[in-house]
């Protein structure tokens, strides 16, 4: 007896303006094709079984995120950063090495190891916020590019100053904002842009660069290796500690591309996030004003464990990331074995797609989800089949905590000395960043000294 396989209806249209879209579109790509065809839709592929199937109703994403792990290959889905990332990194990994990575690395992002890196967040946010010239405009998001890399690299390569340092930090920098450019975001999806034709062709630039971060991170390696300080609480030295259950730690392969996982996860990401806050912030007044009176309650010498339990806050970052998630999907599900969602029979080779977009846009969960309300995560909780800016089930972002607590940190740090105002009062629409969503690159601001209050009252 043969299967009999369904799919939901989806668009006809020809696969390269359907791409042009999906680059240079993100938003509106998902919103059109929902409006068309509703809560779950079909993207039709020249080969019969590598459709890809978009689903956002909080029990489609609950019966995907619960499934046994093993119906699923996620790490193939991915296969577009292995270039970026190398061949082990734990994204691209499945199954029993996945979850052995995922062991290795999560302890260093929680509780009080997480909390110690508060610190460095806060120095690293006054550094750079205090070379803004009051008055004169900025680039918003270099200046949010630079804190995050500059955190990244203390925070988990456990690099503060020095040569090594300086090359790593011009390095990165240089190679993400290049790959990320609208143009070169569409080598993600289009392998014939990944072509080396020397060292003055575009690919053939980013692999250069490449060469020589990988030289320092080896450099780097070695060095850390070579040191006999046991005390080190960077995130690189906890890893190079940690053991598998058979007593072997991570070669120096594993943690290169482990290193450069945990950079591009969380530099970009939360930089975009920042800026999109600071965006809001400015965007309504009455939300400002409400950050700046809760502010005004921990005091100038706050203790930073105080930051992290500021609910307008913590509803302002949580919001930001609804309403334009950075990643608009979940890492893909690659069916290894038919299963079945929402009563769609799904075959080997199929793509699930849990678009964390349309299930932050659904109205019935989210009321006037295209307004920006920080009021709504004060007013209820919602689970996590509702709210998933950082994906579900098994594959869920290990820097999740880590990203939150220092979107706080930054925003408190920033607010609490300088009021960063749009040069350019427009609304803006997300543009395409590589794999991510983003402010559009110019979008500036303007610093002015935050005027200080007396002591208000908590908010109810």
């Amino acid at each position: 007896m043969t299967a009999t396989y369904n799919l939901p209806d989806g668009p006809q249209i020809p696969r390269w303006l359907r791409m042009i879209k999906f680059i240079t579109q993100p938003v509106k790509y998902v919103d059109d094709f929902a409006k068309t065809y509703g809560d779950t839709f079909t993207i039709r592929s020249t080969s019969s079984d590598n459709h890809l199937v978009y689903f956002s109703q909080p029990q489609a994403l609950e019966q995907i995120f619960t499934a046994d792990s093993r119906h699923f290959e996620v790490g193939r889905g991915n296969s577009g950063l292995r270039f970026l990332l190398g061949d082990r990194s734990f994204m691209l990994s499945d199954g029993d090495r996945h979850q052995r990575q995922r062991q290795l690395l999560v302890p260093p992002f929680h509780g009080e190891r997480m909390r110690a890196y508060g610190e460095d967040i806060r120095k690293i946010t006054q550094q750079v916020s205090h070379e803004w010239q009051i008055g004169k405009p900025f680039n918003i998001r270099e200046s949010m590019q630079e804190i995050t890399l500059r955190v990244i690299l203390r925070v988990v390569f456990g690099l503060n100053e020095g040569e090594l340092f300086e090359e790593l930090r011009r390095s990165l920098s240089d190679l993400l904002d290049f790959i990320t450019s609208p143009i070169m975001s569409s080598a993600f999806f289009f392998q014939f842009m990944q072509k080396d034709f020397g060292a003055w062709s575009p690919w053939g630039w980013v692999l250069q660069q490449q060469q020589k971060i990988d030289r320092l991170i080896y450099a780097l390696l070695r060095e850390r290796r070579a040191q006999a300080d046991q005390n080190r609480q960077d995130i690189l030295s906890l890893m190079m500690a940690a053991r598998y259950d058979d007593g072997q730690g991570m070669s120096d392969e594993e943690l290169h591309d482990e290193l450069m996982t945990l950079l591009v996860a969380g530099h970009e990401t939360t930089a975009s996030a920042l800026t999109w806050a600071f965006y809001w912030i400015d965007r309504l007044p009455e939300v400002r004003e409400k950050l700046l009176k809760e502010l005004n309650t921990i005091g100038v010498n706050h203790d930073l464990s105080s930051v992290g339990r500021l609910p307008y806050l913590t509803a302002v970052c949580q919001e930001t990331l609804r309403i334009y998630p950075i990643v608009m999907t979940a890492f893909p599900r690659i069916v290894k074995t038919p299963i079945k969602i929402m009563g769609y029979e799904l075959r080997e080779g199929t793509a699930i797609i849990p678009s964390i977009y349309l299930a932050h846009h659904r109205e019935e969960v989210y009321p006037q989800p295209k307004q920006f309300k920080p009021e709504r995560f004060l007013e209820r909780q919602y689970s996590p089949y509702e709210y998933l800016p950082f994906g579900g089930g098994n594959r869920r972002c290990i820097g999740m905590a880590f990203a939150q607590y220092e979107m706080k940190i930054v925003l408190a740090t920033v607010l609490s000395d300088f009021q960063v105002s749009l040069v350019n009062k427009r609304p803006v629409r997300p543009v395409r960043r590589g794999l991510t969503v983003a402010t559009p690159a110019g979008m500036r601001m303007v610093a002015t000294p935050q005027v200080k209050r007396a002591n208000t009252p908590a908010l109810v």
